[in-house]
């Protein structure tokens, strides 16, 4: 038995809201939490480091760190990969605050290099030539990492994004949030960290498995391992720095300045059901997006379609951008007809506090073009067959007006 689904009936359908997003949780995934909670570990204990083994086995990764959220994993790789004040980090403008927020909590400066309007990801020539003639945020500052987004589940062409930083010596972080399951063109998963040293994922209820709230590094680097194991734990070990040889039960030691973002059992079990059932999501969330991609085939007077699967997507959103400047027009029509929309992404540099710290308009064009005609629509994997015919009719009245 499923729950939190939309299985509306069909007398209902002119009544009927449809989230543009929404979780599947099912009585497995409840059965597991409950042997949690009837057991003697709710805090971290042995279902967060079988969690932590079971995806890192599924990304084809050495290691992996579950955290309390995207956020925090990100935070921590920035800290895990030495970033501070004098670096700069290279990120896309269009994806969610977290994404450059990392850099500013440790100090560091933001730079935002424009997408590629075919896939909404990071270009790696515009990367390339930012590095190779580099005007600089000030002359105080030096590129020390670069966060390539997988937006919507679409992998970065991470392969060019390696090339361009790895002449410059820089770390690379991907920002998975939106692409568990995806694969790269080579054929690894996403999360394998072949052309990077950390990838980070979230685990909100929106994304493509959720644990509540939550999130995961992956790395094959047993530095990085531990170091991001001891600054999630308030920077705490039991090791003894002075004499490795010492050891008594009650001793521990603060090494570094750390944090508590440690994920705890309940949230764990519920990783570990989803995780059995990502690959089934994945194939709903596909299936889908072909229904989409196949019924809005011939609007192409009205709108832009997103990238095709070709077989690497996870789609973890479905976008449309329309052809003309209607965008709100369009998305106020599609809410008071039931359909949930959203926006993803409105250029992070455009906010009030990146505008104080002197960001502005104009620096990534295609960032700028593109939120301008973007509209988010309903992809779920529950999401039934009448609902998916709703939001094609709807949207197809709505662009045509």
């Amino acid at each position: 038995m499923a729950h939190m689904q939309t299985d509306t009936l069909i007398s209902d359908i002119d009544s009927r809201t449809i989230p543009y997003g929404r979780q599947w949780i099912d009585d497995s995934d409840i059965q597991a939490v409950l042997d949690v909670l009837r057991s003697d570990w709710l805090t971290q204990g042995p279902k967060s480091k079988e969690f932590e083994d079971k995806f890192a086995s599924y990304c084809g990764a050495e290691y992996a760190v579950s955290v309390t959220s995207g956020t925090a994993a990100l935070h921590l790789s920035c800290l895990a990969a030495g970033i501070g004040p004098g670096d700069e980090v290279i990120t896309s403008p269009i994806t969610f605050a977290a994404s450059s927020n990392c850099a500013l909590y440790v100090g560091a400066t933001p730079v935002f290099i424009d997408i590629h309007p075919g896939t909404i990801c990071m270009d790696p020539e515009r990367l390339a030539e930012y590095l190779r003639n580099r005007p600089g945020v000030s002359q105080d500052t030096r590129p020390k990492a670069v966060i390539p987004v997988h937006f919507a589940g679409l992998p970065c062409d991470m392969e060019a994004i390696k090339e361009a930083a790895g002449g410059h010596g820089l770390r690379i972080i991907e920002d998975a949030c939106h692409a568990h399951g995806a694969r790269y063109k080579s054929g690894e998963r996403v999360g394998s960290c072949k052309y990077s040293d950390m990838t980070v994922f979230s685990f909100h209820p929106l994304k493509n498995m959720t644990t509540g709230e939550g999130g995961m590094i992956t790395t094959n680097d047993p530095d990085l391992y531990e170091k991001l194991i001891l600054l999630r734990t308030h920077g705490i070990s039991k090791i003894n720095l002075q004499d490795s040889s010492y050891h008594e039960d009650y001793y521990y030691e603060m090494q570094l300045l750390g944090f508590n973002y440690r994920m705890n059992d309940i949230q764990s079990a519920l990783g570990i059901s989803q995780l059995k059932k990502l690959d089934t999501f994945l194939q709903k969330r596909r299936e889908t997006a072909d229904y989409y991609f196949n019924a809005f085939k011939g609007l192409d007077d009205y709108m832009t379609l997103p990238p095709d699967s070709n077989g690497s997507h996870a789609w973890h959103i479905y976008v449309i951008q329309l052809k003309n400047n209607n965008r709100d027009n369009v998305f106020r029509k599609l809410k008071e007809t039931g359909i949930g929309v959203q926006v993803h992404y409105i250029p992070v540099y455009l906010f009030p506090y990146y505008q104080k710290l002197g960001y502005g308009e104009g620096l990534c064009p295609y960032g700028e073009a593109y939120f301008k005609r973007a509209v988010t629509i309903p992809l779920y994997s529950s999401i039934n067959s009448e609902d998916m015919k709703f939001v094609v009719e709807r949207v197809c009245e709505a662009v045509k007006v």
